[in-house]
């Protein structure tokens, strides 16, 4: 991977990242008992993403701030509010995607008081939806926040569609967070009713594995090099189907959930090169944004629990520019800002 040679964009929005403090926060109490004590705060992600890229000439325009499995959406978003407030950087979060269960029989009411917390700022809602069967502890492609309903696959059910029709009343969009198989049929046809209701597909689509895990059991580096073609093959179905929507989004982000380990070898850069290219193609610029995903930590933001490894900030700008070689300047800025200030409406 060699980037350098290209000039990194001038600014740059990140549409994705977390804070996080189960330590103090009453409200997190469910991301607790699946991640236990952790704390991330806006002085660490400043730290972390935003001083690194000022650095080497790249601003951060503005970021929004993703819902992290609290109790409460409403709740989270007054208490990163709070945050800014108290934070020297405190004009870096513009906007905010915040937590609702759609499904709630007191649905508007619930979304009435999560757009209360920060009238200005709240624009989407996500609830995590990832769900092939009940969890099972990383096995599968489901997701330990559908413990909340015990293995459920909302998007099979009528309440939770009931609740999704509201989002237009209220100028919301959905940030969708799903396997790759929920795409090939519930989410298209779900989403194919609400032509209206903007909605971003969450990391890239969610493509598993593609190449196995990081290490064999016995700690050596997988060096396997051909991908799960049927993984790969629900993938680009579910993906396409979506594409066709013109109210449909992507993000580009969580890379190390495909690829496990990316940093380690150029292999698997390539094939992570040829996902994301082929997503743009699907989409086009203007419906593709990147984001850092930045919480915990490289590893965690990355590859959320699959690899030991993670990049840092400035890494992952590089990946992106390899991603982008022979991109146009305006495309680059699209995809690094454009289409998430398009999506979020941050002016």
């Amino acid at each position: 991977m060699n980037s350098k040679a290209q000039s990194y964009p001038k600014e740059v929005v990140d549409p994705h990242h977390h804070f996080i403090d189960t330590i103090n926060n009453p409200f997190q109490s469910f991301l607790k008992s699946i991640a236990g004590e952790v704390s991330y705060l806006p002085e660490q992600y400043i730290q972390d993403v935003i001083e690194p890229l000022s650095k080497i000439g790249v601003k951060i325009a503005g970021t929004v701030h993703v819902e992290a499995m609290p109790d409460c959406g409403a709740n989270e978003v007054s208490w990163v509010e709070t945050l800014m407030c108290s934070t020297e950087q405190s004009s870096f979060v513009k906007a905010y995607v915040a937590s609702c269960d759609l499904t709630l029989d007191n649905v508007d009411e619930e979304l009435k008081k999560v757009i209360r917390a920060a009238p200005s700022k709240v624009r989407g809602i996500r609830w995590i939806l990832d769900c092939v069967g009940k969890f099972q502890q990383g096995k599968t492609a489901t997701h330990p926040a559908t413990l909340r309903h015990d293995g459920m696959d909302y998007l099979k059910s009528p309440k939770f569609e009931r609740g999704l029709a509201l989002l237009e009343k209220y100028d919301l969009s959905f940030d969708l967070q799903c396997a790759p198989i929920q795409l090939v049929g519930s989410a298209a046809t779900l989403f194919a009713k609400y032509p209206s209701l903007k909605v971003c597909i969450d990391h890239l689509g969610k493509p598993r594995r593609l190449l196995g895990d990081d290490l064999q059991d016995d700690g050596v580096i997988n060096l396997n090099t051909k991908p799960d073609e049927l993984e790969l093959g629900i993938w680009r179905k579910g993906m396409k189907a979506m594409a066709a929507l013109p109210n449909v989004y992507v993000k580009i982000s969580m890379l190390g959930y495909a690829i496990p380990g990316w940093m380690r070898t150029q292999e698997r850069q390539a094939l992570l090169k040829s996902l994301v290219l082929e997503t743009i193609e699907m989409f086009g610029v203007n419906r593709c944004m990147v984001a850092w995903n930045w919480h915990v930590n490289g590893s965690v933001s990355d590859a959320d629990g699959a690899s030991e490894v993670g990049p840092d900030a400035i890494d992952l700008l590089n990946m992106f520019m390899y991603f982008f070689e022979g991109f146009t300047e305006k495309d680059q800025a699209q995809l690094f800002a454009g289409t998430a200030k398009d999506f979020y409406r941050l002016g």
